[in-house]
């Protein structure tokens, strides 16, 4: 098992570790509902270093990852960062990605932990079977990636930079602090403003000290604190984010998951366009009308909390399964995702969720449950 470079960090702050993905990580620190809160109203940061982090580089870089992505690489800019699918040839889903354009040939994709392995053989199947030239380097045990988010974390960043509290959603820039090389993005995975940052494992340390200098973590009122995989969860929930081996996989059709802004059909017709691995399976799904079932938010009445894999009914019969459920630290009402028939998924339609020891009633709901106020 993988121990992340923060992994003292997290035993000095009292983390309970678990096994996630083969990394040992924090779940959790003080609470969960407590670390959503602080995260929510203030500031949290995440380790999370098990996601893969993979420089794609070469004549080819763009073409290959053109075959991989479902958005388009070519259009993108250095410093942009660009969400999006990776889909099998069946319109399944490989993976979700982030992938950063540093220069014209120079990429870097951050991938799921858990599917790491998986998705540096695809990147090597796809170059091989294009003759393509590009080199595909796995940078992740030599990096670390933490996340900072929540309301005030840009305020807290405005302090060493001017720039990074600049930067657009989904940009990014490299800073050099000291003899530190950083890859701050303007991204992240709780519905809140903030930043990820990515630099060599042996400087995090010195990085986290510098960061928290004036910081005090265990204050009750701190502006920062560590938050853990558990808060990530509830985050992210709250903020309608698809995760993977829930609201994507490999059986699940990329045009049921709510991402359609990630997945472009025609993107291939533009100039140096790639037709995508998966394209020709998802525009058959669109001419049939599209998928059977779609992800849809529920919200449920009393504090019992939906699991993934329970049936959702609607009018009698069986309409759909809950993928990921919670109770709202935000909203203080359980709530969940679930794919449902197309039919059924109207906001406002009465739904029951069959939690083996009774029913839950509950409504459809548009996704996502929380935005984040607006400055």
């Amino acid at each position: 098992m993988h121990r992340s470079p923060l992994h003292s960090f997290h035993v000095e702050h009292g983390a309970r570790l678990v096994d996630f993905a083969g990394w040992e990580m924090p779940m959790v620190y003080s609470g969960i509902h407590e670390e959503h809160r602080q995260v929510r109203e203030s500031g949290g940061v995440f380790d999370v270093s098990h996601m893969g982090r993979v420089k794609i580089g070469g004549r080819h870089a763009r073409r290959l990852l053109e075959r991989v992505c479902t958005r388009r690489i070519g259009d993108m800019e250095p410093g942009q960062c660009r969400y999006s699918l990776a889909c099998n040839e069946r319109g399944g889903v490989h993976d979700d990605v982030i992938v950063y354009r540093m220069d014209d040939d120079d990429f870097m994709v951050v991938v799921n932990g858990a599917n790491r392995d998986k998705m540096l053989a695809h990147f090597e199947r796809v170059r091989s079977a294009g003759d393509l030239s590009a080199k595909i380097e796995d940078t992740t045990l030599k990096t670390a990636m933490v996340a900072l988010q929540g309301p005030k974390v840009l305020d807290l960043i405005g302090r060493f930079s001017k720039e990074i509290p600049t930067l657009k959603r989904y940009r990014f820039t490299v800073k050099n602090l000291l003899v530190l090389k950083l890859i701050v993005s303007r991204t992240g995975y709780t519905g809140e403003d903030g930043v990820e940052v990515i630099l060599p494992s042996n400087a995090i340390e010195m990085a986290m000290k510098l960061l928290l200098k004036d910081v005090d973590l265990r204050a009750q009122a701190a502006l920062l604190k560590p938050a853990g995989l558990g808060a990530r969860d509830t985050l992210r929930l709250e903020a309608g984010m698809p995760l993977y081996g829930h609201e994507l996989g490999e059986e699940i059709n990329a045009l049921s998951c709510g991402v359609d802004f990630a997945i472009s059909l025609d993107k291939h017709a533009a100039e140096g366009g790639e037709r995508f691995i998966g394209l020709d399976a998802l525009e058959r799904t669109k001419a049939e009308g599209g998928p059977a079932r779609v992800l849809a938010g529920v919200e449920f009445e009393g504090k019992r909390t939906p699991r993934q894999g329970m049936k959702v009914h609607a009018s009698g019969r069986e309409v759909g399964e809950v993928t990921s459920g919670c109770l709202s630290p935000t909203l203080g009402v359980p709530i969940a995702m679930a794919f449902v028939d197309r039919a059924a998924s109207e906001v406002g339609t009465a739904v029951e969720v069959d939690t083996g020891k009774g029913m839950l009633g509950g409504r459809i709901r548009p996704l996502p449950f929380y935005k984040r106020p607006k400055a």
